[in-house]
């Protein structure tokens, strides 16, 4: 899909050449005295159309335009949330098949976060998955004209960047776990690495036998792909720059293992690796606009399945910080394997850490699919993440961390259990995964709740990409220590 910034006033939008105009009102609104201006300020004065957001008024062939058909809808106050009711409003009444080319025009003052909700929401409402499909249907929407002024352009173009980040999420997320393999995984990553400032490197079972990742084999060892390990670099920054480490759970199938799922469902776990699909997409989408930062993504990958050599109840095994682990219950594999990749994180001597994971279903009856949990001991880094997500749109919830929720995870059978008891299920395990954190500022998002959607809209969200590049992009450099 193409996007396109042109500075198009409401009579040069009437003069494009495309299948439909898609109008957002705001308040200010105040009509020139061309022909096109006129008809939306009649509209409005009559009642027909509003400002509001969500509210919509549709056209066909209204004459004054070169357009089949023209939506008119209302962006209230011009917030990033308003506009994106307005564009998900108005695409609503001009989706269809011969919808090849839109224009989206502000009537009304744009800010660059109403830009940055508009191409967002154009790309989410339009996508199609097609990958797997003998006979795809790809989305029919080819080319977008955003008529915005030219100062927006910056703007612009970081939102067309996320687009891309955002869907190559998806993209990965959505595949079948056949079709999403550790290895597969490992092959998009090294993809990026074709991007400038990004290098990419992927240990195999021997190198992670050799760091002593005892809990991140461990899930591996129940099935018959090899595991990986993926290290991305992207280098925007001199060397004394601290990199932030961006690490995500890549389980590309999770049965439950041993601890196995009920079968309702159990389709969705190809999902289990969400938190790694949105590592790619931010890697993506930072090849794509080239800041000067330094970020390193840590992705391991293996499935979660269950043979002979499948890891048991009641196993014992040492993890790459030396700690060992009692696993109390193998559908608890995300904490395992991203623990090793919390330690194997130390050496970039990093100014934070943020994991990402579809880590428990208790943050989902929590939260819901509205806001990721957020997790984090440091109130800097907390703060910064929950602006990022108030920014992007992409919301979240900071989670409390009192010692008193680890309690459960004691045992007496090693230094710690991989589960506590149901209550709580979110906060014990993120206080798990903050004991291999002691030596860097770190924060974890459960994004259980909010990677995807089940029912008829089955899919992909993208999410967390949005967060995590506005809190990448808003951090001040930060030389190593």
């Amino acid at each position: 899909m193409n996007f396109e910034l042109k500075p198009l006033s409401l009579a040069e939008v009437a003069a494009e050449k495309c299948d439909a105009v898609l109008v957002l009102m705001g308040q200010e609104f105040k009509p020139a005295r061309d022909g096109f201006s006129a008809f939306i300020g009649r509209a409005l004065k009559d009642g027909d159309a509003q400002t509001a957001a969500g509210k919509i008024l549709s056209a066909y062939q209204p004459g004054m335009t070169q357009a089949r058909k023209v939506v008119l809808a209302g962006m209230g106050d011009g917030s990033a949330k308003s506009v994106r009711s307005a564009v998900v409003a108005g695409l609503a009444a001009v989706k269809s098949d011969r919808l090849k080319r839109l224009v989206l025009a502000f009537a009304g003052p744009a800010s660059p976060a109403a830009i940055q909700a508009a191409v967002s929401a154009v790309a989410d409402a339009t996508y199609s998955y097609t990958t797997t499909k003998s006979k795809a249907e790809p989305r029919s929407l080819q080319s977008i004209c955003v008529a915005a002024a030219a100062d927006l352009k910056p703007a612009f173009d970081r939102a067309v960047a996320v687009v891309a980040g955002v869907e190559m999420a998806k993209e990965w997320a959505n595949r079948p776990a056949n079709h999403a393999t550790p290895t597969l995984l490992a092959k998009a990553a090294q993809g990026l690495a074709k991007q400038a400032r990004v290098t990419c490197e992927v240990l195999g079972p021997r190198e992670a036998a050799k760091l002593g990742m005892g809990a991140f084999m461990a899930v591996a060892q129940g099935s018959e792909e090899p595991l990986r390990f993926i290290v991305l670099k992207y280098s925007g920054a001199a060397k004394t720059v601290a990199p932030t480490v961006l690490v995500g759970k890549g389980i590309t199938f999770d049965s439950g293992g041993i601890s196995i799922k009920p079968a309702a469902e159990m389709d969705e776990m190809k999902f289990d690796m969400s938190g790694a699909a949105s590592v790619l997409g931010v890697f993506r989408t930072l090849g794509e606009l080239k800041p000067a930062i330094n970020v390193v993504g840590l992705i391991p990958a293996c499935e979660n399945l269950l043979n002979g050599r499948a890891v048991k109840p009641g196993d014992v095994v040492t993890s790459m910080s030396g700690q060992t682990i009692e696993i109390l219950n193998t559908d608890a594999e995300g904490r395992l394997v991203l623990c090793d990749a919390l330690t194997y994180a130390e050496r970039f001597k990093p100014r934070a850490v943020v994991d990402i994971a579809t880590l428990t279903g208790a943050c989902v009856v929590a939260l819901g699919a509205v806001r990721s949990g957020l997790f984090s001991p440091d109130d800097t880094l907390a703060s910064a993440l929950a602006a990022a997500g108030d920014a992007a749109q992409d919301l979240c919830w900071r989670m409390p961390l009192d010692d008193e929720y680890a309690e459960g995870l004691k045992t007496q059978f090693a230094d710690v259990a991989n589960v506590a008891g149901r209550m709580g299920g979110a906060i014990s395990a993120a206080k798990y995964l903050q004991r291999f954190t002691a030596k860097y500022p770190w924060a974890h998002l459960d994004i259980a709740g909010t990677a995807w959607k089940s029912g008829a809209a089955k899919g992909a969200t993208g999410r967390p990409v949005g967060l995590l590049v506005e809190y990448l992009l808003s951090q001040p450099a930060k030389a190593s220590k």
